[in-house]
């Protein structure tokens, strides 16, 4: 084999890894994070979790994207150590499907069927059926359906290549002789493990030794004990991954390596010692890429329904490798310490689909906080507590480190390949996080405000409180309509929050009027009119970013950023509907028509 041999070997592993990696990819966008919603929701029983970790798996085209990502739902407190060993079991038999797709290199035969199977025959066609797709198409799926088929074909063009540049090795001794030194089980089990964790892909280091059978150099008594290495080394890419997680991510990664490593350790010594005494004569034989496939499929399964009856020693071995500290409260699970923008793990990150449902959930959480922060600063006009009061700031406090964590996380997020979807959706939240942020400080203004009246023991007079009783109840009603549209997503109650905004600065004015006239009947102070003045102001302002939110749904949802030329616009082409929703309102919302009394 001499130097251009070597180069078209190299560029063939090129393409393999690529192929690989581009398929993967195609099949988790077009996903759209369903997969690892599934993984999330349905994994309590733990035969369910075996069941999804192998067809999620099988669908993602890597065992070790899905140990990543159980590690990060551990992480952030999505899913428990005991849920995630049962996927950890089924990802093992899931990656198994790859090896199978790479054995149809190995088909021969003259038939006209026999031919077409052969990736070489129809690898071409969906190659020019994902170009096509891809220049062609508009649809993000079609697109993502067009990158799967052509990350095949390419997975399967550098699979060939590799094979047709081994080939040579057939006749080379030294080549051979390597080869031999394998059959050597402690060798060959390392040799498999280091190639699997340098390479970081239990499918690709499987495809490898598929691509070497081209030789017929390669038996089974070589074949097996790498593929048993193989199945070790891929536990690089979880351990890695776990590095600088908390104890329970960390012990699902150590489950992933205790369940391949006792797989392992088990089917090497009996299957040795069963040689021993009946001396298998296929470990001779020259090695098939569909026989590669075989073992492989035979001892993760195997494997699996082996330690299936034994996952919570497995569980029980990781604590005891990972204890926790003594200062820890005893039986209280580490997740439920962990704050909910924990959920925004960087392990998310190469999954955009699912990362931005996670977003989506944060901030929601956060809204709700705000929605709180606001609604408690209210009712302390009515019923001033200390307790209350502190809340209030403790919201507001959690609704900045959202904010943070949620804007840091979105800028990570926005450099990855989103569909047009996945970004639609990351620009809302990342346009709203700020509203509901200011709408917490509006929270603690008003607070701020009535601590001010208590400290003074200033109050207003029974008119003054029934007019803020109704501007307060259109303030939480503005905020409940626009957190509930940015949550589901409903455009109609979108709709209804500008109306509503209107009527919330014609309250803030009416106000303004009255407070003047009381001054000049002398019905008023001046300190509590700055009072109320300011507490007016501030719920004018939450209506505006109520307002601010509603709109960014509808005009993301419709395109477009122009908010003033937007607004013009949505009540120009609705000027009846709009109209009618407004007078509705201000009827419901209106202040008494007498605006003589006390303070």
């Amino acid at each position: 084999m001499n130097i251009f041999g070597v180069l078209t070997m190299i560029g063939g592993l090129a393409l393999f890894l690529y192929g690989m990696d581009a398929m993967g990819q195609g099949l988790s966008k077009l996903s759209g994070g369903r997969m690892e919603r599934l993984l999330e929701k349905l994994t309590s029983k733990r035969i369910m979790a075996v069941l999804l970790g192998a067809g999620v798996t099988a669908v993602i085209q890597s065992s070790s994207a899905t140990t990543v990502m159980v590690v990060g739902f551990v992480n952030s407190g999505i899913m428990k150590l005991n849920q995630a060993v049962g996927i950890i079991m089924g990802a093992n038999v899931g990656t198994t499907i790859t090896s199978w797709l790479l054995s149809l290199t190995g088909i021969k035969g003259s038939n006209f069927i026999l031919q077409m199977l052969k990736p070489s025959s129809f690898s071409p066609i969906l190659a020019m059926i994902g170009v096509g797709l891809i220049m062609f198409s508009k649809d993000d799926k079609k697109k993502d359906i067009g990158s799967i088929f052509i990350g095949f074909s390419i997975l399967m063009f550098g699979m060939e290549t590799m094979s047709g540049a081994v080939k040579p090795l057939a006749d080379n001794e030294k080549f051979t002789g390597i080869l031999t030194m394998f059959s050597n089980p402690v060798l060959g089990l390392l040799a498999g493990t280091v190639l699997t964790a340098v390479i970081q892909s239990s499918s690709a280091s499987v495809g490898i030794l598929q691509a070497l059978c081209a030789t017929g150099a390669v038996n089974f008594g070589t074949a097996i004990p790498i593929i048993m290495g193989q199945n070790i080394g891929t536990c690089i890419t979880a351990i890695i991954s776990s590095i600088g997680t908390s104890k329970n991510a960390k012990r699902a990664a150590a489950v992933h390596l205790l369940f391949n490593m006792t797989g392992t350790i088990i089917f090497m010594v009996v299957f040795y010692a069963l040689n021993g005494f009946v001396h298998f004569s296929f470990l001779a034989t020259a090695a098939t890429p569909a026989g590669i496939a075989i073992v492989h499929s035979l001892f993760n399964i195997g494997a699996t329904i082996l330690l299936f009856p034994f996952a919570n020693l497995l569980e029980k071995l990781a604590i005891l490798a990972i204890p926790d500290k003594e200062t820890e409260v005893e039986g209280m699970q580490e997740d439920e310490k962990l704050p909910v923008f924990a959920r925004l793990d960087e392990r998310f990150l190469d999954k955009p689909g699912f990362a931005i449902d996670e977003c989506k959930i944060v901030a929601v959480k956060m809204a709700k906080k705000a929605q709180k922060a606001i609604s408690l600063a209210i009712d302390l006009m009515d019923n001033y507590e200390e307790n209350m009061a502190s809340k209030v700031e403790k919201l507001e406090d959690q609704v900045d480190q959202y904010e943070d964590a949620l804007g840091s996380y979105l800028v990570k997020l926005s450099s990855k390949d989103l569909s047009r979807k996945e970004s639609r959706t990351a620009s809302v939240i990342l346009h709203c996080i700020g509203d509901f942020e200011r709408i917490s400080d509006h929270a603690v203004n008003i607070k701020q405000a009535v601590e001010e009246m208590q400290k003074k023991n200033l109050h207003f007079s029974q008119k003054a409180k029934e007019e803020l009783k109704i501007f307060s109840d259109a303030i939480k009603d503005i905020v409940d309509r626009a957190v509930m549209s940015f949550e589901t997503g409903d455009l109609a109650l979108a709709r209804e929050v500008e109306p509503l905004e209107q009527v919330v600065d014609s309250l803030n004015i009416e106000e303004k009027h009255r407070h003047i006239d009381r001054l000049r009947g002398g019905r008023c102070t001046i300190e509590l009119g700055f009072i109320l003045s300011d507490i007016s102001t501030n719920f004018e302002r939450v209506a505006d970013h109520c307002s601010n939110i509603a709109v960014c749904l509808l005009q993301i949802e419709e395109g477009g950023f122009d908010t003033h030329e937007y607004l013009d616009i949505l009540k120009e082409e609705n000027s009846e509907e709009f109209r009618q929703e407004y007078m509705e309102l201000s009827k419901k919302y209106a202040l008494p028509e007498s605006i003589h009394g006390g303070k």
